[in-house]
């Protein structure tokens, strides 16, 4: 039995050459710890735990606000489209917050006049639909019977329309949704009136937000941010009114149009047209249009005609010739740019960031052309989409070469071509070029070629 000291464990052997061998190392990793574990460890498990708590959190909170952060970021930019018109008045000594209310005052009433133009027009048009609507019935029978040999009556149908199981769904239904219509127009009312709220304060204290934002960034940030506020002001603002002075001209042309036609409600259908046209991106044309469209066609099918080819001229006459000169100084972005920020602002924010893509994407390009450096471009062919000659014989010189190597051609017989290429001449009786190559300059005997006695 091996020796054993007071401990119990088992005395340790000398090694033959009087050295002490190494301590066997433990069989287990805690055993070497004293069993515990490492200290940092519920500590890290804690802050993982509560890192992940805070972004679960924030994610919710996020989801919560998103219609919130949306009207703010539509209130933002509202302030910035009005921001030049205060400033102006503010310049002038008016105090500021009533300089934002004038202005404010004055979008609503032109807002709610265009509505209530908007809702007489489809009142009116919906009365006269009603009015007319058993003439309309009485002519589709006429015309089902002649056609089909049938013997309808207006009384029949109209009993039976209103005897039918669909109808009696539909108003149910309808009935059913009246709650949901009026919850949505008044979340609509809410949602206007936040809008309206932030947009007045951010209006009102833009100097003193401007003042609370710089305050907590160094004088050489401060300086970068008054000058992206500046450019996003002017682009903002420089889009709305140049959109406003377009939607202007717009509703004239097509009000003039309408009133030689005849068409009703002419002046609320030029103010729609000017309006949806402009403010709304892509296809604003295509719904501006329609309405008067239709309601020409009330009147006279040959009317909307009319209408259709006027919009799509003036479409054209305001993409080349008005929008260029009106948008050179304000949002000079390329067409294909803004539609493209128009689809991405859709996708993103759907109608809202359809809105206010352009401006933002303006103000986007006007701060980053500051920091890009720019150089003169080379005076290259190229550059202006000319494709380069190479320093070898052009087509045509080719072409009137083969064609004076062709078996059984006489000496001197050229092409009745021109070469249209500066230094060289058409070939005369000797068969020679300006270029110092004729028909029988380098060549050989074959083809009739070559020199003869």
């Amino acid at each position: 039995m091996a020796p054993t000291d007071e401990t119990g464990e088992t005395a340790r052997h000398a090694s033959p050459f009087g050295t002490t061998p190494p301590d066997r190392p433990p069989a287990d990793g805690a055993a070497a710890s004293g069993g515990r574990m490492p200290r940092w460890l519920p500590r890290a498990v804690v802050l993982v735990l509560a890192l992940y708590a805070v972004f679960q959190l924030g994610t919710w909170a996020f989801h919560q606000l998103t219609g919130l952060l949306i009207n703010i970021l539509i209130a933002f930019f509202l302030a910035l489209a009005v921001e030049p018109a205060v400033s102006w008045m503010a310049a002038r000594g008016m105090r500021r917050g009533l300089a934002t209310g004038l202005v404010f005052l004055a979008v609503m009433i032109v807002a709610a006049g265009f509505v209530t133009l908007l809702g007489s027009m489809l009142a009116g048009q919906i009365v006269k639909i009603v009015e007319d609507f058993p003439d309309y019935l009485d002519s589709v029978i006429n015309w089902i019977n002649t056609h089909f040999n049938t013997d309808l009556k207006r009384v029949d149908v109209q009993e039976g329309l209103l005897k039918s199981d669909w109808l009696r769904n539909y108003v149910q239904h309808s009935a059913t949704g009246v709650l949901d219509v009026s919850a949505q127009v008044l979340g609509g009312l809410f949602q206007l009136l936040t809008i309206a709220l932030f947009s007045f304060y951010f209006a009102a204290d833009g100097p003193r937000l401007r003042r609370a934002l710089c305050s907590v960034l160094p004088p050489a940030r401060q300086a970068e941010v008054l000058r992206a506020w500046e450019i996003a002001v002017n682009k903002t603002g420089g889009y709305l009114y140049s959109r406003g002075l377009m939607a202007l001209i717009s509703g004239i042309a097509h009000y003039i149009l309408l009133q030689i036609l005849g068409v009703p409600y002419a002046p609320v259908l030029g103010v729609w047209v000017g309006l949806v046209s402009q403010f709304i991106p892509t296809i604003g044309t295509y719904l501006a249009g329609a309405l008067p469209m239709l309601i020409a066609f009330t009147v006279d099918p040959w009317y909307a005609l009319w209408v259709l080819i006027f919009v799509v001229v003036y479409q054209q006459f305001e993409n080349y010739m008005l929008q260029p000169k009106l948008t050179a100084k304000t949002v000079d972005i390329h067409p294909a740019v803004a539609f493209g920020s128009v689809i991405a602002g859709t996708a993103l924010l759907g109608a809202v960031g359809a809105l206010i893509a352009i401006p933002a994407v303006a103000t986007l390009q006007a701060f980053l052309g500051a920091y890009v450096k720019r150089y003169a471009v080379t005076d290259d062919p190229r550059v202006h989409g000319h494709r380069g000659r190479g320093t070898g014989p052009g087509l045509v010189t080719r072409a009137r070469r083969l064609w004076e190597r062709r078996p059984g051609a006489a000496p001197g017989d050229t092409a009745p071509v021109d070469t249209g290429e500066p230094g060289e001449s058409r070939s005369g009786g000797g068969g020679s070029s300006s270029d110092g190559e004729g028909p029988s300059d380098k060549e050989g005997p074959s083809g009739g070629e070559g020199s003869s006695s």
